[in-house]
């Protein structure tokens, strides 16, 4: 499939965004790995939808009325087995804000191996186009707005000066006995995220904002484990 057929279908279904199972096909279309994942439906049997699947495992509303998971208790992690999603899945519908949403399903995924969490991000800029945006995940970008930003298309110095500018970069390199993650692991996924012939270059048109969050890195790779597209309006002719 087509990198753009998956906006495609977005916009003919009259959604202003990618759900996530869609946004991380997306992303694996350029080359950015994904955690292996099945969307599954309430009251499915779900040993079967699991089989290809190794535990533990992460559990999320997917849901076209819930775009931050995690405010309304739609995230449940380190599951180690298919008793313990359908029980995780029980206690989710039974919350009034998932309750009352539509559901496309829950997506059920692998964990990340444990790395360094990283955000990747985007917005589109009326007057200089797509800007990609860095930042090392959790309280220093969340709170202390640890981030740095660059006009699209980046190449590989830039990403590395990225990087740099970072004031927590050295925890990338590690610090009190944790190891260290692999920066070309970063470079090359925000290359293909955001370089020449990546996907905000690919798709400038239809891609208003965007987030890798997080993506965790470790000394063998990077892996997106959430990724949010939000959708340009669409033009009337």
């Amino acid at each position: 499939m087509a990198p753009d057929q998956l906006i495609r279908e977005a916009r003919a279904a009259g959604r202003g965004a990618l759900d996530e199972l869609s946004g991380k096909r997306l992303l694996a279309r350029f080359g950015i790995a994904v955690p292996r994942s099945t969307l599954v439906q309430p009251h499915e049997p779900l040993a079967r939808k699991l089989a290809g699947l190794r535990p533990p495992f992460v559990l999320k509303v997917a849901s076209p009325d819930i775009l931050h998971k995690s405010d309304v208790g739609g995230v449940r992690t380190r599951l180690g087995s298919v008793e313990d999603v359908e029980t995780a899945m029980r206690v989710m519908l039974a919350r009034p804000e998932i309750g009352r949403a539509r559901l496309d399903g829950f997506l059920v995924e692998e964990m990340a191996p444990a790395g360094q969490e990283l955000v990747i991000g985007a917005v589109r800029d009326p007057q200089f186009g797509p800007l990609v945006m860095v930042g090392l995940g959790g309280i220093l970008v969340e709170v202390l707005r640890d981030v740095a930003f660059r006009i699209c298309p980046i190449e590989r110095v830039d990403a590395l000066e990225m990087l740099e500018e970072l004031k927590g970069r050295a925890l990338l390199d590690g610090v009190r006995g944790q190891a260290a993650v692999s920066r070309e692991a970063i470079v090359d996924a925000l290359l293909k995220f955001a370089g020449p012939a990546g996907l905000l270059m690919t798709l400038a048109a239809d891609i208003a904002e965007a987030d890798i969050n997080p993506l965790i890195v470790s000394a063998g790779g990077a892996v997106a484990a959430d990724a949010r597209f939000i959708l340009t309006p669409e033009t009337k002719s």
